[in-house]
């Protein structure tokens, strides 16, 4: 059979991937573009009930497709990028970006934007209970919508360099290899420290306090990627 060969079995892996992204990245963007709008602009007990039925439904998918795309992601591109294309196919860097720029978005996921948003269901689900508000809710609140809209941001140059990496051949990266990862590096690393420290509405978290600013964003840095890229040719 076709799929119990090699190519068929990374036909599979990628397969997984696909579906597990999708469903990851498209409950990321009807978060942020749909629901995050909704509960801002509805009545508190709509928003209060949608905390406590409609949240916990959309967060297991949305941590567990991140949890699938994260493994099959990797198995794919240690197996077939690194272990039968090599490191110097020039899709393998692209790839390889892209994989890390996901790496921190899952994170996000399962170390931010998950545990703050298990406060604010809580908090949710006690106080239609009757029992006191958790004063800690509403900065979890905000620490897990700035996490989730860094994510946005990350994932258009995630998409955009994991989308070229069997095209755009003339992408690629001719002097030190190492200058490259370390700028590409120390980008990502500014992003996610505004992400993590970073206070809602002050410096370099305005762009992220609009749909409209967090999508700019995550086109910018597309674009500051790709230079670096031309850059280093």
């Amino acid at each position: 059979m076709v799929l119990m060969s090699t190519e068929g079995w990374l036909f599979l892996l990628r397969w997984i991937h696909f579906l597990a992204g999708i469903t990851w990245i498209g409950l990321l963007y009807y978060l942020n573009f749909a629901q995050v709008p909704f509960f801002a602009e509805t009545e508190p007990g709509v928003r209060s009930g949608a905390q406590q039925k409609l949240l916990p439904r959309v967060m297991w998918w949305f941590r567990w497709g991140a949890m699938i795309t994260f493994l099959s992601g990797w198995i794919y591109l240690l197996h077939y990028w690194l272990g039968m294309r090599g490191v110097n196919d020039p899709g393998t860097w692209k790839i390889l970006l892209g994989g890390l720029l996901a790496s921190i978005m899952w994170a996000n996921v399962w170390f931010v934007i998950w545990p703050r948003t298990k406060i604010v269901i809580q908090n949710a689900l006690d106080t239609a209970a009757g029992k006191p508000a958790n004063p800690a809710a509403a900065a979890a609140g905000a620490r897990s919508g700035l996490a989730s809209r860094t994510n946005v941001v990350l994932s258009i140059p995630m998409l955009f360099f994991m989308g070229s990496a069997s095209h755009l051949s003339g992408l690629a990266v001719g002097k030190s290899g190492l200058v490259f990862w370390v700028v590409a590096l120390a980008i990502m690393a500014l992003v996610e420290i505004n992400a993590l420290v970073g206070t809602p509405g002050k410096g370099g978290v305005k762009p992220l306090a609009t749909v409209k600013g967090t999508l700019w964003f995550g086109f910018v840095l597309t674009l500051v990627y790709y230079v670096w890229f031309m850059i280093m040719q």
